[in-house]
């Protein structure tokens, strides 16, 4: 596939990680171009780690904050360059399945993007569409793509949604649901499987050091508490995988269609 048929920018927002930047090497392994988008006291350990004509820094740093400042700049990036949607991903993403009548299969990452691209140019009010995690997806997993579901971890983002990530945790729920409430849409696709580091293998840097520190119980469930009082009607908290969660009933909630593009 050629790669000028990719359109959007691709974002990726990293913090300590460069020593072991997944997402980005293999972005570079298969030609797509990228940011790492990343804080400036780090900025010459991730060009000294994959090229600087990967590597876009912040204009802040350590606001104690999560990542949503710096998803809000690629954002911005983005609109100032005149795209009207743009590609973000978590840094701790290995690859891609290609999903076919319970057959996976690793794939390279350009073609997911552009299926992306292509599904979501049929459809108006399309906030987010992205992909699910392969570990979550089995063989009755029969429709290509759910809607007015979750989108995470890799997503392609719509510019002209007028919504914005806001929240230190939880901050992907958070902004699905500021869309679905005003009724726009989001689509996460089964055909195409992000393999993402699991929970359980967790991974030097990011999130892991700086927001989720000494992450017990207590302070997982204030977490999802923040999530349910801004969102009451919809979120739920109780225990999964044996510690504090928080639940959102998508399918019962979010009934509202895809409308295309006539």
């Amino acid at each position: 596939m050629d790669i000028s048929a990719l359109k959007y920018p691709v974002y990726i927002v990293t913090k300590g990680r460069w020593e072991n930047p997944l997402t980005a090497r293999y972005f570079i392994r298969d030609g797509v171009p990228f940011y790492a988008v990343v804080e400036p006291q780090e900025y010459d350990q991730y060009v000294a780690a994959i090229g600087a004509q990967h590597v876009l820094k912040l204009p802040f740093s350590n606001l104690g904050m999560g990542s949503f400042p710096a998803r809000n700049f690629c954002w911005d990036h983005s609109m100032k360059n005149g795209f009207k949607k743009h590609f973000l991903f978590d840094d701790n993403i290995r690859g891609f399945y290609h999903f076919n009548h319970g057959d996976r299969r690793n794939c390279d990452s350009l073609t997911p993007l552009i299926a992306l691209q292509e599904i979501s140019s049929r459809y108006q009010k399309l906030a987010l569409s992205g992909y699910n995690y392969g570990y979550f997806v089995t063989r009755e997993n029969r429709k290509a793509f759910a809607i007015n579901a979750h989108v995470y971890s890799g997503m392609l983002i719509n510019n002209e949604c007028p919504y914005r990530w806001r929240m230190k945790y939880n901050e992907d729920v958070d902004l699905c649901l500021q869309a679905l409430h005003n009724g726009w849409s989001t689509i996460l696709l089964n055909v195409f499987l992000i393999k993402k580091m699991s929970t359980v293998a967790k991974m030097k840097g990011g999130n892991q050091t700086e927001l989720y520190l000494n992450n017990d119980d207590r302070k997982k469930m204030l977490k999802s508490r923040s999530l349910q009082r801004i969102w009451p009607q919809y979120v739920e908290v109780g225990w999964k995988y044996g510690r504090p969660h928080h639940f959102v009933n998508w399918k019962k909630h979010f009934k509202h269609p895809l409308r295309k593009i006539l």
